[in-house]
């Protein structure tokens, strides 16, 4: 994936994208993505759209194009800036769509929907690194991943010698089963 989009989102009623921290009890902790990079509660009224669940409809309704994907196109088209924006004319706009996904649904794609398209790819290029393919994100390393001879998990690798048998140092494993009730279920 060249652009990481998982934990980026648009959020309704707020402007800009913004990049989930975590949970909170009312909403969902943001960073808003700019220079300023502040964080705020997005309230659980608001419609929180994942920029990983985003896709453009084509003319096959079976088919639609992730947006990951769009940004790509678009990545490998124009590089990281975008040649229309909001005010562009509605030619422009369309016409540069057509440039990225030339068999771009025209009756469900609709300009503000290209408006926004250019404007989170601008946002994203600016504040998120295009990865080449193959490459690793910079917050991974290659101390995380695990060698040929690593297991991924601990499933049954556990030595034998590490095993306690059940009843020693188990408190739960010595109790007598529960008792049944005596009441029947009717």
């Amino acid at each position: 994936m060249p652009y990481e989009l998982q934990e980026l989102a648009a959020i309704s009623g707020m402007p800009g994208l913004y990049r989930l921290v975590r949970a909170a009890r009312h909403g969902v902790l943001v960073e808003s993505l700019d220079e300023k990079a502040t964080r705020t509660l997005a309230p659980a009224r608001n419609k929180v759209s994942l920029l990983s669940e985003i896709s453009i409809y084509t003319q096959d309704p079976d088919e639609t194009v992730p947006l990951t994907e769009v940004f790509d196109r678009i990545y490998q088209q124009h590089g990281t800036t975008v040649p229309v924006t909001a005010k562009s004319s509605e030619g422009e706009l369309t016409d540069f769509m057509a440039s990225v996904i030339p068999d771009y649904d025209r009756d469900r794609v609709y300009l503000s929907d290209i408006k926004k398209v250019a404007n989170w790819f601008g946002i994203v290029s600016k504040y998120r690194p295009y990865l080449e393919a193959g490459a690793a994100p910079a917050n991974e390393s290659a101390a995380d991943e695990p060698t040929a001879d690593e297991p991924l998990s601990t499933g049954g690798v556990i030595a034998a010698a590490d095993e306690a048998p059940a009843a020693e140092g188990n408190p739960e494993a010595t109790k007598a089963p529960a008792k049944k009730s005596g009441k029947k279920a009717e």
